[in-house]
């Protein structure tokens, strides 16, 4: 295959820096194209501990980026955008989540890992979308404050049985845009088509699904299932690796469900954030050891 200029210069780069590049699966089709991995928060958590290489360029948002410091503490971590962040992760701060905790003092903190490196760093334990039943269920307290999706700890508390969930009131604007009414009446229009939702879906709308899955897991449920239609509740991004894997089957968007942040980057900033080592991510080390306990009892399940 022939590569462009711009996709040559950047190999060239990566090569030079020792670079390795990340993608989560909401990024521009682009991105995930020239990407080393692409994937959801869990499996580019798990890369970012693997990589022997010295820069790792994150195209995805801040916390994402945060989190690959965190766990590679003496790599550098480049992101090609620094003004890609997540509303959701900025409705929790750490010391809101402190005040929360002198309320309920015999509660465990599980957060989700779209939070802020501040806000990990007061938690117990971290968790994805794909693994957040998992943890709760491992846990031996009965009391749980879950930060900072309210969808998301909603749906952990239909499933889990014999634990009190604490819900934060965050949520994700882009997801919470999905009403019922929006997926009924698609399901009338593509009515052999199955429907799978991201857990941060409104509970209407999850009710609603044949399927609740991570992105990683609408992937795989993609894949092995006899379908050969589907209506995808989750950012829109993730269309292009379904479309791309599954070239024999049809994916219909949910809704406009885009976010704006998981846009901003493209190969032109990847390229000048490896060119001139461009917007370093750093984490206070206090701040870091302490995010990092919770984010390697997440791994360690």
């Amino acid at each position: 295959m022939v590569l462009s200029p711009l996709k040559q210069q950047i190999s060239k780069l990566k090569k030079e820096r020792n670079a390795v590049i990340l993608a989560h699966n909401y990024q521009l089709g682009e991105l995930q194209e020239i990407a080393d991995y692409v994937g959801d928060s869990l499996e580019l958590a798990r890369e970012a501990t693997k990589t022997d290489a010295d820069v790792i360029v994150f195209c995805g948002v801040r916390f994402m980026a945060e989190t690959a410091k965190i766990l590679n503490p003496e790599k550098t971590v480049l992101m090609p955008v620094k003004e890609a962040g997540c509303p959701m992760a900025d409705m929790a701060t750490a010391e809101q989540l402190r005040e929360m905790r002198k309320q309920h003092s015999g509660a465990i903190v599980v957060c989700y890992v779209n939070s802020s490196a501040e806000v990990k760093a007061e938690s117990d334990v971290c968790c994805t979308s794909g693994n957040a039943v998992n943890v709760v269920e491992s846990l031996l307290n009965s009391e749980i404050i879950f930060v900072p999706d309210r969808n998301l700890g909603a749906y952990v508390q239909l499933i889990v049985e014999g634990k009190k969930i604490i819900l934060w009131p965050g949520y994700c604007p882009a997801h919470v845009e999905l009403r019922e009414d929006d997926v009924e009446q698609l399901k009338r229009v593509r009515p052999s088509a199955k429907f799978i939702a991201h857990p941060e879906c409104n509970t209407e709308v999850l009710k609603l699904a044949d399927a609740v899955c991570s992105t990683s897991g609408m992937l795989k449920y993609a894949e092995e299932s006899p379908s050969v239609e589907f209506i995808i509740g989750t950012e829109v991004g993730l269309l292009y690796r379904l479309r791309k894997e599954n070239p024999d089957k049809r994916f219909y968007p949910a809704g406009k469900m885009l976010c704006p942040d998981m846009k901003m980057t493209t190969v032109v900033d990847v390229k000048r954030s490896l060119e001139y080592i461009e917007h370093i991510i750093n984490v206070p080390e206090h701040v870091a050891n302490r995010a990092r306990r919770s984010l390697e009892r997440m791994l360690e399940l």
